[in-house]
């Protein structure tokens, strides 16, 4: 067994490599402002938040001072609901601003336009819109847009208890606000703007973890502590990416990305943790927050775990520097400023939605009836330990968030706007980035306004074709950018493309920044072997019932480049079924099994060495038999 997870992790990481070193395609079009942000005047305006009095009962109530949830609170008070913000910090932001994740990933749409507009915008432009913002003007931003909302009311410091059903309606939710007094609070509507889908969890919302729906459950991506330094010398940190230290990077006004080789040439002090390049963003009082320290095995839902991580992210966090002072023109001077509460986790819960974005979706640049937003972020899949380096699946132009998306399977009354949200794991590697989760936000609270206004459930407007047109228009009218789209993908209309699409549903194929794969190169027998041993993701029982089919292959697969033939992909695929056979008789039995079709067969007609798009097409043969045979 751990051989054969050795194998599979050295053959996943030869695709990466193959695939993504070469591509250094950046979607850093806005990275490449180079004028310090300008503050902005408004947040002058900004009063001292104060307790307030909570009524029994709103229109709307949002649980989570997340990004999104700032967006969902304030559409649906521009839209006409008394609405209830609650959060159970002391200040709004989450991750940018308790995690200081402040080096934003902002795409672009078809047009070259940002693709996320409405009301991250207009945070956008309180912070200076620049790719990097300041963390205190952020919170402040926020706190903006909430206060300039008169129907909508802001809790802070207030815990969420439980909640209230009547059979699967969700009607209220028990609180504890910030004087320690518990609370029922009733709504018509709520929506779950939390990191991990806590309320829509508690309402018994299903859903899955990590990459459980590609059979990965205990997959865990590196979480990440913020770096917070001072006396970093930009200037220097600037001409030493010119001069292509560490591989190089670009450094602009107030952010600076790349230097890549400090993968290999920074050593952990610890294990389970690596350096990756740097992320980094100037703040307005010359301290810098860098996104590069990854530390691995922790478990995003465990608050014990995660404890664990930022006392090993402290630790790491000297070494680091020490290790810059020494090696990092710019940074003979830094000092740790302080240290962050809380980690940049990138994945835990999943929640089931009505549809689930798709990783196909994502490379075809799907449209959707429903759309209420646009994801253009690149799949990025993050390592899971120090000896990967993660990946990026695909790089679509842009697809759009369906509505179906936020509204969980089996519970009523109830929206998911977060990277929680109703997508795959994989797709969630583009989705989950805020400001695609801002404008999923923004939609859940105009959709919130507008189904209690026309007395119909979020399932039934959820397949309500003229209202949520309805919606759509009201989203454009808050500034939203929707507009329904046709854009090409590659491999579309080729013989092999239903191939490709089940391939990358289960993650078994790796696209890359330029969404190309291997499709006319011969194809070996160790990366077969890839697709016969990723059939595990296929579900739980193929593990149980063909493991030693699995095992048997890998003593038949070449280690090195050696084309796969035909009849050599038949002869591993029927011993991974427990018939072993060799030659022409393996493929005849593999005819016989009713694997191959006609589609297969029109375009190899003998054995011979196989193209990577004939080897994906078998393979996907193989998945469609094998689900249903596991059904």
């Amino acid at each position: 067994m751990k051989n054969k997870k050795i194998l599979i992790l050295c053959l996943a990481l030869v695709i990466v490599i193959a695939l993504l070193f070469p591509l250094k395609k950046l979607y850093n079009q806005s990275r490449n402002q180079d004028k310090p942000a300008e503050s902005s005047k408004e947040l002058t305006t900004v009063k001292p938040y104060k307790h307030p009095e909570l009524k029994e009962s709103y229109d709307v109530v949002v649980v989570g001072g997340e990004p999104e949830g700032v967006a969902a609170a304030v559409a649906a008070a521009r839209s006409g609901s008394k609405t209830l913000l609650i959060e159970h910090r002391d200040g709004l932001g989450g991750l940018f601003t308790y995690g200081m994740l402040n080096f934003l990933d902002l795409s672009q749409d078809k047009k070259g336009a940002p693709a996320n507009t409405g009301i991250f915008s207009e945070w956008h432009k309180l912070v200076g819109n620049q790719t990097g913002f300041d963390i205190k003007e952020g919170k402040l931003a926020f706190l903006k847009l909430v206060q300039d909302e008169p129907n909508l009311t802001l809790s802070l410091e207030t815990q969420l208890v439980d909640v209230v059903k009547e059979q699967n309606q969700l009607t209220g939710i028990k609180i504890k606000d910030a004087q320690g007094q518990e609370k029922t609070i009733e709504a018509k509507a709520f929506i779950d703007s939390t990191q991990d889908a806590d309320l829509a969890v508690k309402a018994g919302a299903p859903y899955f973890e990590g990459g459980e729906d590609i059979g990965l459950k205990d997959r865990k991506m590196a979480v990440t502590l913020m770096i917070h330094l001072k006396g970093v010398d930009w200037e220097e940190m600037r001409k030493a990416a010119a001069k292509g230290l560490f591989g190089g990077g670009n450094v602009r006004a107030t952010v600076g990305w790349g230097f890549t080789g400090l993968h290999t040439a920074y050593k952990p002090t610890l294990e389970n943790t690596r350096l990756r390049g740097l992320n980094i963003v100037k703040q307005k009082d010359g301290t810098v927050f860098i996104n590069a320290l990854q530390i691995f095995g922790i478990d995003g839902l465990d608050p014990e775990s995660k404890q664990k991580a930022i006392e090993i992210g402290k630790q790491e966090t000297k070494g680091v520097v020490e290790f810059l002072q020494k090696n990092f023109p710019g940074f003979e001077k830094a000092e740790i400023v302080d240290y962050p509460n809380e980690l940049y986790v990138r994945e835990t819960r999943h929640i089931k939605a009505e549809y689930a974005v798709k990783m196909s979706d994502v490379w075809e640049n799907r449209d959707q009836w429903d759309s209420i937003g646009f994801g253009a972020y690149p799949s990025d899949v993050q390592a899971t330990s120090p000896q990967d380096y993660g990946y990026v699946m695909a790089a679509p132009v842009q697809y759009a968030i369906p509505f179906r998306s936020l509204v969980p399977q089996e519970i009523d009354g109830l929206l998911v706007a977060s990277k929680a949200s109703g997508y795959s794991s994989l797709a969630a590697g583009s989705a989950r980035v805020v400001p695609t989760g801002m404008s999923a936000g923004q939609a859940a609270g105009v959709a919130a306004s507008l189904a209690i206004k026309n007395d119909i459930s979020f399932r039934d407007m959820s397949k309500d074709k003229k209202l949520i047109e309805t919606l759509r228009d009201q989203l454009e009218d808050q500034g939203a950018k929707l507009y329904h789209f046709d854009i090409k993908y590659n491999y579309q209309g080729e013989w092999y493309y239903p191939a490709v699409q089940k391939l990358l549903n289960y993650g078994a194929v790796v696209g890359g920044y330029e969404n190309k794969l291997p499709v006319d190169k011969p194809f070996s027998e160790k990366f077969f072997f890839y697709f016969l041993a990723n059939t595990k993701r296929i579900s739980p029982v193929v593990e149980q019932k063909y493991n030693n089919g699995i095992m048997a292959v890998k003593d038949l697969a070449a280690e090195d480049d050696t084309p796969v033939t035909r009849n050599k992909a038949a002869q591993m695929i029927m011993t991974y079924f427990g018939e072993p056979a060799t030659g022409d008789q393996a493929w005849k039995a593999l005819v016989q099994k009713g694997i191959v079709n006609d589609t297969f067969t029109d375009h190899v007609k003998e054995d011979r060495e196989l193209k990577g798009k004939e080897a994906y097409y078998l393979a996907y043969l193989m998945y469609q038999y094998i689900e249903k045979e596991t059904k």
